[in-house]
């Protein structure tokens, strides 16, 4: 059975190609791409996602607020923020990671680490 990954990010042109890398890749991973926040929470909800990748800036609704509001409704569901902005106090990235948050990755980032990243959450490692 495949595993279900969302990935959410206001720029289309990244949802398609990670889903076309994650696909390509032959982990069974089945992709499925939200471009916007409260799309991806409605998903999110029908409770059949196993991991959730999403950004951080978007317009309708940030990652925090994403991820917070992901955790109220699963607490066990993974999640992994990405990123293209450095570090800021006041950052979503740095409020999220108070929260709980394990895993953030930095845009460019390496699909070969990420693909071992998401089999590892999604094993519950």
């Amino acid at each position: 059975m495949s595993s279900k990954v969302l990935i959410v990010d206001d720029e289309r042109s990244v949802t398609e190609y990670l889903k076309m890398e994650l696909e390509d890749s032959d982990n069974g991973f089945e992709i499925i791409c939200s471009n916007a926040g409260y799309e991806a929470l409605s998903l999110i909800m029908r409770g059949d996602i196993d991991l959730l990748l999403t950004d951080i800036a978007m317009p309708d609704m940030d990652g925090y607020e994403l991820y917070s509001r992901t955790k109220e409704y699963d607490e066990n569901l993974p999640i992994i923020m990405m990123t293209g902005f450095g570090y800021d106090p006041g950052h979503a990235v740095v409020k999220s990671k108070k929260d709980g948050l394990q895993d953030v990755i930095f845009k460019p980032f390496d699909i070969q680490k990420l693909n071992v990243l998401i089999k590892k959450r999604i094993a519950g490692e």
